[in-house]
């Protein structure tokens, strides 16, 4: 069997964008706040820091072991956007006020020293009002409530440490990434509740949404090009998907970017700790490993997991994110104008400088056209992953 024979005649390829009809416009889209369009093709070659030095696979690889291939978010035939669990209604209400209580009133990463200090500072507020009256009294008041408040966000944070030690043995059990609701490699096609559609038919926007109190949010958001196709019953949302990545814009970008590379079976898996299991099962991952290009052992990112502390994982992390925010996003010609015809028309520009972009109060940047696309004239050649020695 051939390399191309293992994908299906739908398997998504940069350079193999099959012609489509022109992008209408979509009315389910007014009045949100979809900033850029990430470019198609081009790709950079780096991932973001949220994939590439994940705090949580190591601990679930090890515990869920050879059935991690079903229960991971990603392998090397789908990337599921869905989690399905086989639990009741009420298992779940308990759960979520368990989360709630534990996360939200612990002194680890919570509110509880928060609503500590506020306890304290009404308990010495009230005995300070008793010392202006006739017969003053200390009563609860002074003691009895900042040590209540104290006590309950004590037991919140052993709940939590007990949840992020424990929680592991659940995922296992109770929960089972979807298979009918992702992006799947072999086939280029993403799996959804009213159907299958291309890859190469969504589009990649950062989104902004306003808090109530003013601040800003940026998400990352792949919305279907031909609403007409895939409107959604009983609703006026338009079919969509969104990639929760922590950092700035620039890691939004590195996101899209290894996406396109996972779905793009002219590329090798994207090298991140998650899918490093499964490199061996996809052809041209395979191919790629075998001819010395990865420059790295099979197991390189379990190896370094498995033999590194808490604090050197961190700098390297954090040496990852200055790499990703360094890195130049901008200025990349976008492959769908050739495919799209009036895709140039729909939305031209892009932030000057990307990296800076969205940073207060430097936000209003200038924005500037897009190189045009010209046919890729061998895109064929795996782009190579991140191989810098860690």
């Amino acid at each position: 069997m051939s390399l191309h024979e293992s994908y299906a005649e739908t398997a998504y390829r940069a350079d193999a964008i099959p012609e489509q009809s022109h992008a209408p416009k979509n009315e389910m889209l007014r009045g949100r706040i979809l900033e850029t369009r990430l470019p198609w093709g081009s790709y950079v070659g780096v991932n973001p820091t949220t994939y590439q030095y994940s705090e949580l696979w190591f601990k679930e690889y090890q515990y869920i072991g050879e059935e991690y291939h079903d229960y991971t978010m990603i392998n090397e035939l789908r990337w599921s956007q869905r989690v399905d669990e086989n639990l009741n209604d009420f298992y779940r209400i308990v759960r979520f006020v368990f989360v709630i209580f534990s996360h939200g009133f612990s002194f680890a990463g919570g509110g509880g020293w928060v609503f500590t200090g506020i306890a304290i500072f009404v308990s010495v507020v009230g005995a300070i009002g008793q010392l202006f009256v006739d017969e003053p009294r200390f009563p609860f008041l002074l003691l009895g409530i900042p040590l209540t408040v104290g006590a309950i966000c004590g037991v919140a944070t052993v709940l939590r440490q007990l949840w992020e030690k424990h929680s592991i043995k659940f995922y296992k059990g109770n929960r089972n990434w979807s298979n009918d609701y992702a992006f799947y490699r072999r086939s280029g096609m993403v799996k959804t509740d009213i159907g299958d559609f291309p890859f190469y038919e969504f589009d990649a926007y950062i989104e902004m949404t306003v808090g109530t109190q003013g601040s800003q949010f940026h998400s990352l958001k792949l919305i279907h090009r031909y609403p007409h196709r895939s409107r959604l019953p009983h609703t006026k949302h338009p079919l969509e998907f969104s990639f929760t990545v922590a950092g700035s814009i620039a890691q939004l970008y590195a996101a899209w970017d290894m996406l396109q590379r996972y779905m793009d079976v002219s590329q090798p898996l994207p090298d991140i700790p998650q899918v490093e299991p499964f490199r061996h099962l996809d052809p041209t991952t395979k191919a790629y490993d075998e001819a010395g290009k990865r420059g790295r052992p099979a197991t390189y990112w379990r190896d370094l997991y498995a033999n590194s502390s808490d604090a050197e994982l961190k700098a390297l992390r954090e040496a990852h994110r200055a790499e990703v925010d360094g890195t130049a996003w901008g200025g990349r010609p976008d492959l769908m104008e050739i495919s799209v015809p009036n895709y140039r028309e729909t939305r031209r520009g892009e932030p000057e400088d990307v990296n800076a972009f969205g940073r207060f109060p430097w936000k209003a940047g200038k924005f500037l056209d897009r190189p045009e696309a010209t046919p890729p004239q061998d895109s064929s050649e795996p782009q190579e992953n991140d191989q810098r020695s860690r």
